[in-house]
């Protein structure tokens, strides 16, 4: 097994992957994929008298890797191990493949993979707190979480821990944890029933879990969903402050940053698996010593490329297939030609920057409310558009467009909404959503009608803790603006005494991300309008079924210094 561990190493060197791993593996080369290979004859061995826990995160839909998990566990049964299967949240969206059903396929392949614990990511969330608890109603296996209470009672959504005993007789105490995030993650409308633990709470729940799972149990181990983007750090909300806080736990599998590791920034022992079934986490728990005696990651890809001895569970791969094929006929019709590439990266990209794809998306909602009409409140040259670039999930490649592609690009369901603001609120929604700029962020604003200048070599002067109803947000007001400044809207001198009309969708419109400023705004309205649907009238219609030149690169809006 450490002959595996040294093999699993020299991959990583040869892979360049370091803390946070590649995100990709379709661009191999032959040369990685032999260096990769030697994992294939030592994988094989006897596993008798071990558990072994495998363990995904972040599936956001990419169902095949359930029938690669599953013929995985296959396969250390048939070695001796007993398995146990695991997930650290965010199963519920993603791909079209599972956002169509709301979330539950993916509790139905789970099911089918025979998944024996999970937790809640914040897009488990997505659909609402009744969808979850119906998708839930269906799962075959233990959903845990420590820090998420109903407001009405106080007790806890989901139980806070579960502990599972082997057939080899090891008792394993699992606890959930979800990110407090979620509160602005999520439109807070659909969780505003229900209380995330935050700051200091958020530790004592998870300690509270592990004192009462400690005595009776072999090894302690978080299924957390948490992660360890940079934008997390100021709260404490990562997987490695919550290491650092609480006491008597012997393993972390975390989720959320979709970050591919097998240790913390100072070697805690964190696991994360990336995203989409790039990888799949293995832990390997000697029954005698109750000791973890290896933890690695399996690159998927080669599953499908080199294992010959691992086969996928063909019963769960046709249920999958089944599901991709109905989804597949349903969106694939062209209602498109793209002549460019459209950004849909996460960093550097939508989250960090300007981009084609977001110029696209924000000219495509500005169009579909200026159609329309209806704003009688301002002139049209007063009309702008924001969006969050962590709602942007998916590229466009070049070439044939389907409403596939565009699902996957907008798979969230928001619609169109219209927030009244003046001026100096503009300064602070876009001063808010850079604070932590050039590190990534989620409500980093794609823009249309506005051109701005972001100033990251200033400080951002933090102010008060924004709150939605009543409740803790996860973002700082900014005391003062330092870093934003805006030089026009459409063409116009910038005036903050006046009232400007702000397309959005219905997600931010709600204080979603770092927009708290729109929801404190009562001159609001949902205009209904899918956004998805919006991007493509306007392709289709302003743009006569080609995205072209035009959008070739980032159309200067924003000048970030």
């Amino acid at each position: 097994m450490k002959k595996l561990v040294s093999l699993f190493l020299a991959l990583c060197m040869v892979l360049s992957l370091s803390f946070a791993f590649a995100e990709g593996t379709d661009d191999w080369t032959e040369a990685q994929f032999e260096a990769a290979a030697d994992i294939r004859t030592d994988l094989a061995g006897d596993y008798t008298g071990k558990t072994v826990i495998l363990h995904s995160n972040d599936v956001h839909g990419a169902m095949r890797g359930y029938a690669w998990i599953a013929g995985l566990r296959t396969y250390f049964e048939n070695a001796g191990a007993n398995v146990i299967l695991a997930d650290a949240g965010d199963y519920f969206r993603g791909d079209i493949y599972v956002n169509t059903t709301k979330g539950a396929a993916a509790v139905d392949l789970m099911n089918a993979a025979k998944y024996d614990i999970a937790t809640l990511g914040n897009h488990e969330f997505d659909f609402g707190y009744p969808q979850l608890v119906e998708n839930l109603s269906k799962a075959n296996f233990d959903v845990v979480c420590a820090d998420v209470r109903l407001d009405e009672t106080g007790e806890t959504i989901l139980p806070a821990t579960k502990i599972i005993e082997t057939a080899g007789g090891l008792k394993i105490g699992f606890f959930g944890m979800e990110t407090p995030e979620t509160i602005t993650k999520v439109n807070p409308v659909l969780v505003n029933m229900i209380t995330f633990s935050t700051f200091d709470k958020l530790y004592a729940d998870a300690q509270a879990a592990i004192d009462a799972i400690r005595a009776d149990s072999d090894l302690v181990i978080g299924l957390v969903h948490l992660g360890v983007d940079v934008e997390s750090k100021p709260n404490g909300y990562r997987s490695v402050d919550l290491w650092n806080k609480v006491t008597g736990v012997d393993m972390l599998l975390d989720g959320h940053s979709h970050t591919a590791m097998t240790k913390g920034e100072n070697g805690e022992l964190i696991q994360s698996t990336g995203t989409k079934f790039q990888y799949i986490g293995i832990v390997v728990i000697d029954n005698e010593t109750k000791a973890i005696e290896d933890h690695f990651l399996l690159p998927t890809y080669l599953n499908s490329k080199l294992y010959s001895f691992v086969n996928v569970d063909n019963d769960v791969l046709a249920q999958a297939d089944k599901l991709i094929a109905e989804v597949d006929a349903a969106y694939s019709e062209v209602f498109a030609n793209s002549e460019v590439e459209l950004n849909g990266a996460k960093a550097p990209g939508n989250r960090t920057e300007e981009t084609n794809l977001g110029d696209l998306i924000t000219d495509g909602m500005l169009w579909s409310v200026l159609r329309e009409g209806g704003m009688e409140q301002v002139e049209p040259n007063q009309v702008v558009c924001i969006t969050n670039g962590g709602g942007i999930r998916a590229p466009i490649a070049a070439g044939p467009v389907s409403m596939k592609d565009i699902n996957n690009v907008l798979p969230f369901g928001n619609t169109v909404s219209v927030v009244y603001i003046t001026g100096s609120e503009l300064l602070e929604a876009l001063e808010a959503s850079t604070y932590c700029t050039p590190d990534p962020i989620g409500g980093f604003p794609q823009t249309s009608g506005i051109r701005w200048t972001l100033d990251t070599t200033k400080a951002y002067d933090q102010g008060s803790l924004y709150t939605l109803d009543g409740k803790d947000s996860t973002y700082y007001a900014p005391a003062s603006i330092q870093r934003v400044t805006i030089e026009s809207i459409n063409g116009e001198p910038f005036n903050p005494e006046a009232t400007y009309a702000v397309v959005t969708n219905n997600f931010c419109a709600s204080g979603g991300d770092t927009y708290n400023v729109f929801a404190r705004n009562s001159s609001t309205f949902d205009t209904g309008i899918p956004m998805d649907e919006a991007v493509v009238d306007y392709v289709a219609n302003e743009l006569g079924g080609v995205i072209g030149s035009q959008y070739a690169e980032p159309q200067g809006r924003l000048t970030i210094k």
